[in-house]
């Protein structure tokens, strides 16, 4: 029987490695590529304005790839639940495909909308292709948990055997016999909406670093595993957080929508490393992708993952409630300007390099500001290029020390952690300007330099640039204590129910390798 299709573009924004497209392709007629703007993940309070540049990016080149197949991508606005009826019966669908996704919105999206699928008589496919692996067989060699180490993580992976290889994109072949009816106003109706129309002022819009889509993904896929030798070499924590252009592969938004798929750039990875010395995991590139492997394991198997309150493995933290504290460092102006410049390169570029991330979200929880780590999770949700659900909660619990990561004594000093790989301060310069005449030795405490050099800088602070909202060298110290009486705390409750939450044991495990020394920098201060 020859289909009426619609394939559901969600993540997975490309052609190639696509598993459910090409399901899709299979017996069919006719073929309605659909991307809804579902008001639940994409709305304007959630999702920053760099981040919908990066969406439309990605569909823009999408419906271009999809018109040399002669097809068309359809982008329609609604909640699914509302819209797909509507499409079933307006084209007479008799199969739905789309690629499966972990998260629990999206699970309990997609269970609802199979119902309705059903109700409606049309065959419903997903598979599997925005992970490496499946996550629930993981779970299920697991003993039905997700490991809470990513030593435990990997003893699984070796018991599942190499990844499934990727599968190319479809070509004209494919698609002769198939035709998708577009109407002469598609691009009115059911085109791509611009920023303006989602309600963006876009004046003050900055330069584009990273534009989505697949053809960029592949692109800067290529550019990177040219250099073998730096490929083979990568350590992720000896990369730089503050250099002036990225110095990892910021592939990771691409990732994120799918317009890269995680199985291609691994075995592009592995073609690099055949025959030669390389790093291995977890400072790897293939330790990178395994990392957001443990993550999406993680948000699959613990219940509430990206809360404190009712998830089982995250500490339980007396967090202050600072409305100030929190706006001054979503806002750059906390009088440090190791942070603020990250945290201006976050809201103007929507990226920030990885051990960037770790000292501000070290700085706004356990470290300086002592603000619940689901706060920050929030900020960067926003603001970054892939708020990837998974990889934002668990990297904030690991930071904040609530989950995975236990060393809480081991603290990030908003001055010495950037000075050791940037010491002139460049990259203050480049993104806080209004201190670019600071001589270097000021350049991280410029609240220390006398009133004339100030004065001779062209900025005073306390009038220009903000004094510093705390003292690191105080507080890093009281919140030690902090944590320590939580970790107390957290114990006690442990003995009482052991089998409540997993051991304190299992979340140590990790000291194996010397990572912790590589990732976490001890404040020198």
């Amino acid at each position: 029987m020859a289909h009426t299709c619609i394939h559901w573009f969600r993540k997975g924004l490309r052609l190639h490695d696509n598993p459910a497209l090409m399901a899709a392709l299979r017996d069919c007629k006719e073929l309605y590529p659909v991307f809804i703007l579902d008001p639940y993940i994409y709305n304007n309070t959630l999702v920053g304005i760099n981040r919908w540049r990066f969406l439309i990016g990605c569909l823009k080149d999408l419906d271009c790839s999809l018109r040399k197949l002669n097809s068309r991508l359809f982008v329609v606005r609604g909640k699914p639940e509302e819209v797909f009826p509507k499409l079933f019966e307006k084209w007479k669908v008799t199969k739905l495909t789309y690629e499966y996704d972990t998260e629990p919105y999206s699970l309990s999206r997609d269970k609802t909308v199979t119902t309705l699928a059903k109700e409606h008589g049309v065959e419903v496919v997903y598979k599997i292709s925005h992970t490496i692996h499946d996550m629930d067989r993981i779970i299920e060699e697991n003993n039905g948990k997700a490991p809470l180490t990513y030593n435990r993580f990997r003893t699984i992976l070796k018991t599942i055997g190499n990844p499934k290889k990727p599968i190319p994109a479809p070509a004209i072949e494919d698609t002769k016999d198939v035709k998708t009816p577009c109407s002469e106003n598609h691009d009115k109706n059911d085109g791509i909406p611009t920023l303006e129309d989602l309600g963006h002022d876009t004046t003050t819009l900055g330069e584009e670093k990273f534009p989505g889509g697949e053809q960029e993904a592949l692109r800067r896929l290529d550019e990177n595993m040219a250099r073998k030798d730096w490929v083979c070499k990568f350590e992720k924590p000896q990369t730089s957080p503050n250099s002036l252009s990225p110095s990892t592969t910021v592939l990771s938004p691409y990732v994120t929508f799918g317009c890269l798929s995680a199985r291609t750039f691994w075995w592009r990875v592995t073609e690099v490393y055949q025959g030669k010395k390389h790093s291995e995991p977890p400072v790897s590139l293939h330790g990178q992708l395994l990392w957001r492997e443990f993550y999406y394991a993680a948000g699959v198997g613990i219940p509430n993952f990206d809360k404190m309150e009712g998830n089982p493995v995250c500490t339980q933290v007396d967090w202050d409630t600072n409305h100030e504290y929190l706006a001054a460092w979503r806002e750059a102006r906390t009088g440090l300007p190791f942070i603020d410049a990250i945290m201006t390169q976050l809201r103007q570029e929507g990226w920030i390099h990885h051990l960037a991330r770790h000292a501000v979200a070290c700085f706004l929880t356990r470290g300086d500001l002592w603000i619940n780590w689901e706060e920050g999770q929030k900020v960067f949700e926003y603001l970054l290029l892939h708020g990837d659900w998974a990889l934002n909660a668990g990297n904030w619990q690991w930071l904040s020390a609530s989950a995975f990561f236990h060393q809480y004594f081991r603290v990030y000093s908003p001055v010495a952690f950037g000075k050791k790989t940037d010491k002139n301060g460049d990259y203050i310069k480049k993104y806080l300007p209004l201190l670019k005449k600071f001589p270097a030795q000021y350049i991280y405490e410029p609240w220390k330099a006398p009133r004339s050099v100030q004065q001779a800088a062209g900025c005073i602070v306390g009038k220009d640039y903000p004094q510093p909202i705390v003292q690191h060298e105080v507080i890093s110290k009281k919140n030690i204590q902090r944590m320590k009486l939580a970790y107390a705390k957290r114990s006690a409750e442990s003995a009482e129910s052991p089998n409540q939450s997993p051991s304190k044991k299992q979340g140590v495990k990790r000291k194996a390798k010397s990572v912790i020394d590589m990732l976490q920098k001890k404040d020198k201060k």
